[in-house]
């Protein structure tokens, strides 16, 4: 793993340097950082490059993606203004044609769910991981808005971190509103990365790139169940 910055974000790598290789983007937790979900990556499957994504707001000892007008509920000027420096980071990265998946954890995965409900088109996936879709940052939540798209959403059956009435917003819309092709789980625990959900990234990951019609490389399934990751890539808050 290495950490790159070259007057964009700061980040972290793993896996091949293959720039045709589909990309996988790790998006951390508020008050974390690009080293610490960059550390999920040796227990996610080989073939893609993975890259994590240090947040451009500084919180505390570590990161944030957008300033918050409650938990789980980013302001929407803030959303706005990272998602468009995101986008002209991932423009140079990962020019359109180039396969990309967004997983996040917390924080991370709200602002994926912004990119994604702002250009779904651009994405080949979303995972999103004890977390909340931007409900109330003027994001087009509208029928049919993430039609066919891979979705992986992961909760804990007890967070009480994010407000139960987001996390079933977001469930409900999901489920029956957004078209995505959805893979969902509630499972017990709380607000916290757990072995569990990283081996759900894991599969996921595999199911997508393997049914993807761009993949023409081997991606395997991990043969085991990866330990628990050290510690946990930040919370949202």
């Amino acid at each position: 793993m290495d950490s790159t910055t070259a007057g964009g974000p700061v980040l972290a790598r793993y896996g091949t340097d293959d720039t045709a290789a589909p990309l996988v983007v790790l998006l951390h937790g508020r008050g974390s950082d690009e080293q610490d979900i960059i550390g999920l990556a040796p227990h996610l499957p080989a073939g893609p490059a993975y890259v994590a994504v240090r947040a451009p707001i500084a919180e505390g000892h570590g990161w944030a993606w957008f300033a918050n007008q409650g938990i789980g509920r980013p302001v929407a000027s803030s959303l706005a203004a990272t998602t468009s420096w995101f986008g002209r980071w991932l423009d140079q990265e990962a020019p359109p044609g180039r396969p990309v998946l967004l997983v996040g954890y917390s924080g991370g995965a709200t602002f994926a769910g912004g990119l994604v409900l702002d250009q779904p088109a651009r994405y080949a996936g979303l995972a999103t991981v004890c977390a909340t879709l931007p409900v109330d940052a003027g994001l087009p939540l509208t029928p049919g808005r993430l039609q066919g798209l891979p979705v992986l959403v992961v909760q804990g059956q007890d967070d009480v971190v994010i407000p139960p009435e987001l996390q079933q917003q977001t469930w409900e819309y999901l489920h029956q509103h957004s078209g995505a092709a959805l893979t969902a789980h509630r499972r017990p625990g709380g607000h916290g990365l757990t072995a569990t959900d990283v081996a759900l990234v894991a599969g996921w990951i595999t199911t997508v790139l393997t049914a993807a019609p761009y993949v023409d490389r081997p991606v395997h399934d991990p043969a085991t169940t990866p330990a628990e990751p050290a510690g946990t890539p930040g919370d949202q808050r």
